[in-house]
């Protein structure tokens, strides 16, 4: 991996071309067993292994940091295809993904200097933010002891991708004040858990992990202030679109087996003798469907991608504004309305193609509707599109504006017990 910093730092971002070259056979071999991972339930800690020796991991790290300064829009493209080798793989990155662009956007340049040479050198981070309880909110804490020092307790769920990591980011209560608390994931009293019992996604690391008075430095923690709510719009659109971007996948997944499965079939339901049913007009139709509905997941996504990009453009040209940040929210929060339903409509559709012969066991074409309904789980469609409707009507802005009322909250209570 020091290797791979030393070249991306005499050298441009790369083309779509470079960027494909370098990573698509490491994708080939991740689809490659697939089909045997799922049936055996085998986390993919191997295939992991190949994307961070591949430098994966530094794919939005800048050039000048020794990364691969790729592109959002080059980067969701190279996810959608991960995707369609292995949707568990974009989610288990999703946080490591998120923790990068945190970092690119931090302004504190020690920090930005010290976690991009480590995630050249192949450190991934993962991030374990939910708990599980009556409520919403985190129980975990941040104490200070006697002496100064700080350890971190509490017990997280949906840790996706902890258990691949070398790091996790998770949220902690420190004297009240809401933060983020990076710790090592081998540090003394981590425990990562593979608990994750969902139907689909079942190889993302989602479980749980616990916090037993964990270690702390200062400089590991991460506090949320009012400017920053308009960029907590925008990572909350990140995170959605590398959902997304593995449900994209999905659709070519589906496509790409539909097709399969088809070509060499020689019997067809209700024709006697041997056939071909790829002659047949009506398995044409729904594979032309399927092909229509994989072109447009993807197209939103990358839609999406490029709103995002456009608040990179704004940065480095030093006309950044709150608008670029709302409109890549509303951007994810509109392509997930379409996305969803499209790439649902797709793995259920797979199944025209066959009859009963498609269900077969051996295949494991469920699990591409079983991926797709628990990815489209996360983060309810419904609520978005409610948010989108609030915007529109009433000039809310979607996230951003529930940030800076939790922190007016959190001031006033302050003030009070001040």
């Amino acid at each position: 991996m020091a290797e791979l910093a030393d070249v991306a730092a005499t050298t441009q971002a790369p083309t779509d071309a470079e960027l494909l070259e370098r990573f698509r056979p490491v994708f080939a071999r991740i689809a490659e067993g697939a089909i045997e991972r799922e049936q055996a339930r085998q986390l993919p800690f191997e295939q992991i292994e190949w994307l961070r020796e591949a430098g994966f991991g530094t794919v939005r790290v800048p050039v000048e940091y020794g990364g691969l300064g790729a592109t959002l829009t080059q980067t969701v493209r190279l996810l959608i295809e991960l995707g369609e080798a292995d949707s568990n793989l974009p989610q288990a990155l999703r946080g490591h993904f998120a923790f990068v662009e945190g970092r690119r956007r931090a302004h504190d340049e020690a920090s930005r200097a010290w976690w991009f040479e480590a995630i050249t050198d192949g450190v991934l981070v993962g991030n374990a933010m939910a708990e599980r309880g009556p409520e919403t909110g985190s129980t975990a804490v941040v104490k200070e002891s006697a002496d100064g020092s700080l350890t971190l307790s509490g017990t997280k769920y949906y840790s996706t991708g902890t258990i691949f990591a070398d790091w996790v980011i998770t949220s902690a209560k420190l004297d009240g004040e809401h933060v983020t608390v990076l710790v090592p994931t081998t540090a003394r009293g981590v425990t990562r858990v593979d608990d994750w019992a969902g139907f689909g996604q079942r190889m993302t690391g989602s479980g749980t992990t616990v916090f037993e008075s964990v270690v702390v430095k200062p400089e590991h923690i991460i506090r949320l202030t009012t400017d920053q709510a308009m960029e907590h719009a925008s990572t909350v659109a990140f995170f959605q679109t590398v959902l997304m971007s593995a449900l994209a996948g999905i659709s070519r997944a589906v496509l790409r087996d539909a097709v399969a499965f088809v070509r060499p079939r020689t019997r067809h339901f209700g024709v006697v003798g041997a056939s071909s049913p790829r002659a047949d007009p009506l398995v044409q139709r729904v594979v032309g469907r399927l092909s229509s509905l994989s072109f447009s997941a993807e197209s939103n996504v990358l839609a999406v991608a490029a709103k995002l990009d456009a608040i990179d453009e704004a940065r480095e040209a030093g006309v950044e504004t709150d608008e670029v940040h709302v409109q890549a929210a509303l951007a994810a929060f509109r392509a997930q309305q379409i996305v969803l339903p499209t790439v649902l409509e797709a793995t259920t559709l797979l199944f025209e193609v066959g009859g009963a012969s498609a269900t077969d066991t051996d295949r494991v074409l469920d699990r591409h509707w079983r991926n797709a309904r628990t990815i489209a789980s996360h983060n309810p469609a419904i609520s978005r599109e409610q948010a989108i409707g609030d915007y529109e009507l009433n000039d809310v802005v979607p996230v951003a504006g529930w940030v800076r009322a939790t922190l007016a909250r959190r001031a006033e209570a302050e003030t009070q017990a001040g």
